[in-house]
């Protein structure tokens, strides 16, 4: 079976579900040179963004955390339990077409990504952890990633023999080499470490602001298509999901109030830099179509999210902080009183 054969599973259903073509995603044709270069700053970040993870990493502390590995296999449990699974769920339920499906089931089925050790820090959670998961998690998707979409993609008619499994291995495969290069600098050279992560980070920025500019030129009269009711509601509650369900998951397992918070924060966090190579370099744009922009949303609404479960811990903390000291204060004028008696 030729590439042409095998997108046609996707990009045929999605024209007869909405009858014509006109407004279908598998119409967008985007400019060689400009798909290109698009490619090749979605690359650029991954790697970037990958190498930054790996300087992260110290050996020592991923090897105590297998010598204890309940919270490592718990998280990896939600990671690949919760997220794949409401990927389908919601896509089932907002009946979307193949392109969109096929979309939401590779962000669900995506290992944890970065920003979640930075949540997991301002939620004052086991950052141990939350690095080793990312780790753990990345490493696992190898397998785990081919696998799930093959289970889940039978559950959509044209997707079967439609996701291009090679170039997701490959992808990952490829996240494992910068990876490997950071805890390599981490190790050997841990006074580079800061200054990699620093240099990355303005690179990140940069690079992410020149490829959403050029995403933007190649989409402009078909921006429209990604922002309709169903991607957007996806976007919103498949984070919410994760954040809500590994939560619970990881109380239910007797796990600390510590790791509760940072297994969430893992579970709904996904690493959307990888989820947009895969979609930017595994499938054509004409059968991709704008939504190789989805993950863009989702990181949106992510960190929103996110955010506003930071701000309302930090709150929670504060006047728990403040209902202590008050606690405290009256205790000490009770003990007062009772000494000025007689």
């Amino acid at each position: 079976m030729n590439v042409t054969e095998i997108y046609k599973g996707i990009s045929s259903s999605y024209i007869e579900g909405n009858g014509s073509s006109n407004g279908s995603l598998g119409t967008l044709i985007i400019p060689h040179s400009l798909n290109k270069t698009i490619n090749i700053f979605s690359i650029i970040i991954l790697f970037i963004t990958m190498i930054s993870l790996g300087c992260t990493m110290e050996i020592l502390k991923i090897k105590n955390h297998f010598l204890k590995p309940k919270g490592v296999a718990i998280a990896l449990v939600a990671q690949f339990g919760i997220m794949p699974l409401a990927a389908f769920c919601l896509a089932k339920i907002m009946q979307m077409d193949p392109a969109k499906a096929v979309t939401v089931l590779i962000c669900g089925c995506c290992p944890g990504g970065t920003l979640s050790n930075i949540f997991s820090l301002a939620l004052k959670g086991d950052m141990n952890l939350s690095i080793v998961m990312t780790t753990c998690s990345s490493i696992a998707a190898l397998g785990m990633m081919p696998l799930l979409l093959y289970i889940y993609c039978q559950g959509f008619a044209g997707l079967q023999n439609a996701v291009p499994y090679g170039g997701i291995i490959t992808a990952l495969a490829l996240t494992l080499v910068p990876c490997a290069i950071g805890i390599a600098i981490n190790h050997y050279k841990p006074n580079y470490s800061p200054v990699v992560k620093k240099a990355g980070f303005a690179i990140l920025i940069v690079s992410s602001i020149i490829m959403s500019v050029l995403s933007g030129i190649a989409i402009k009269d078909a921006l429209w298509m990604i922002l309709t009711a169903d991607a957007l509601s996806v976007a919103a509650l498949m984070p919410l999901t994760g954040f809500t369900l590994g939560y619970v998951m990881s109380v239910l397992c007797r796990l600390s109030p510590q790791c509760s918070r940072t297994i969430s924060m893992e579970t709904g966090c996904q690493n959307i830099q990888l989820c947009t190579v895969i979609l930017k370099v595994a499938f054509p744009p004409e059968v991709i179509g704008p939504m190789f922009l989805f993950p863009l949303i989702y990181i949106s609404l992510q960190c929103t999210e996110a955010l506003l479960l930071v701000l309302c811990f930090r709150c929670y903390q504060t006047f728990k902080q403040q209902a202590e000291d008050a606690r405290e204060h009256d205790s000490v004028d009770v003990k007062q009183e009772v000494a000025k008696q007689p």
